[in-house]
């Protein structure tokens, strides 16, 4: 069953299609389908003086005009870099000092070798194959014990060794009582003689001897 109230024909003159959801063009106000609608879809002679974007440089807010079939980047981009007016612009003027690179950047970074600036993505030395000073490579750190740690054994071998030259073929307790007995004798040879005084020595009372050390 057939609603020829519902809905509108397309104005395409090779369509003619029964839409239920027509569009109507805001340019030449024909009514069309969802395939027409465009304005290559149906030829519009309107459409083209309607469907023209002008980009605005960010900066200056001053239109761009752009040829079609370029890219609004490279105008606008080619605008603030020659004829851009505006003050904002020449915030970044720290050019990168790498070849090849044109970045620029809000605060100047300078290398603290070659003294050069350069952009965030070439601001180490290893990025922008600095030239400056050259670089001693890292040495080692030393732990905690350093070079004590390594010398500690060496005296302790060589303490060993001298108590072993010493102790002979004898065990600790053997060289301990050959220590002290040594010690003794020289006790004993250190000691100063007695002398008695008064008397005879035939005398066995001990009122009349007196002894001098």
């Amino acid at each position: 069953m057939e609603f020829p109230g519902l809905g509108k024909h397309c104005s395409v003159s090779t369509c003619q299609r029964l839409d239920f959801l027509p569009v109507k063009c805001d340019a030449c106000s024909e009514i069309l389908c969802s395939e027409h609608y465009s304005y290559e879809g149906h030829g519009c002679t309107s459409g083209k003086r309607k469907d023209v974007q002008v980009p605005v440089c960010p900066f200056c807010g001053e239109p761009v005009p752009t040829p079609k079939g370029t890219s609004p980047d490279l105008t606008v981009g080619r605008h603030i870099d020659e004829s851009c007016r505006s003050e904002k612009k020449r915030i970044f003027t720290n050019n990168c000092s790498f070849s090849g690179c044109r970045q620029k950047e809000l605060v100047p970074i300078l290398c603290g070798d070659c003294k050069r600036n350069f952009c965030i993505r070439h601001r180490h030395f290893n990025d922008h194959q600095c030239k400056g000073k050259t670089r001693d490579p890292p040495q080692p750190k030393k732990g905690i014990f350093g070079s004590s740690a390594l010398k500690a054994p060496v005296r302790a071998a060589g303490t060993t060794g001298h108590a072993q030259l010493v102790q002979g073929n004898m065990t600790e307790d053997e060289a301990l009582a050959h220590a002290l007995a040594l010690s003794m004798q020289e006790q004993e040879h250190r000691q100063p003689p007695t002398v008695t005084v008064g008397g005879s020595q035939s005398s066995s009372s001990s009122k009349d001897k007196c002894s001098l050390s």
